[in-house]
């Protein structure tokens, strides 16, 4: 189950972001259909990373990715992104975006493990997290902070980076 990006959250979230994505890497743990991570490469991310458990979403990923030439900027894993985070980070990325299915407190976990293992991030570095505005909570942190939310109907994009 993947959670979509209404485009008026993910216009949002590229104008939040700006021209900051141009020559960055994101990461896109809960890659769904790669939407959002397709969006960074357009906007001129020089590399993106997908993850999926979901063979049918890899597949999609794939197919968008060859449909927009994206492809060969982008890197695509059928993984655990829970896995995936405990394992030792081979780069760091500007932009780790966070958006797993709803409702069940796997975007905190994320953040916790981002948190712990936060090589993953470079030292600017922005982690995204989308999920619905019920699901929000503070969570304490050691190595990142919350620095902004938007709400946008039914999504909340919730932002987090280094103090």
């Amino acid at each position: 189950m993947t959670r979509p990006i209404t485009d008026r959250t993910k216009a949002a979230l590229f104008n939040i972001i700006s021209v900051d994505i141009v020559g960055t890497s994101f990461l896109d743990l809960f890659g769904g259909t790669g939407s959002v991570g397709i969006e960074a490469l357009s906007r001129g991310a020089k590399f993106a990373r997908f993850l999926d458990v979901q063979r049918i979403a890899i597949q999609t990923i794939k197919t968008n990715l060859k449909d927009t030439g994206l492809f060969e900027y982008a890197e695509v894993n059928l993984q655990d992104a829970f896995q995936f985070l405990q394992s030792k980070p081979d780069r760091a990325f500007e932009y780790i975006y966070v958006a797993p299915p709803q409702y069940k407190g796997i975007w905190e976990k994320a953040v916790i493990m981002i948190d712990e293992n936060s090589s993953w991030l470079t030292q600017d570095g922005w982690v995204v997290v989308q999920i619905h505005p019920k699901e929000y909570k503070k969570t304490h942190l050691t190595h990142l902070e919350e620095f902004d939310r938007r709400d946008y109907g039914s999504t909340c994009l919730v932002f987090y980076r280094r103090p």
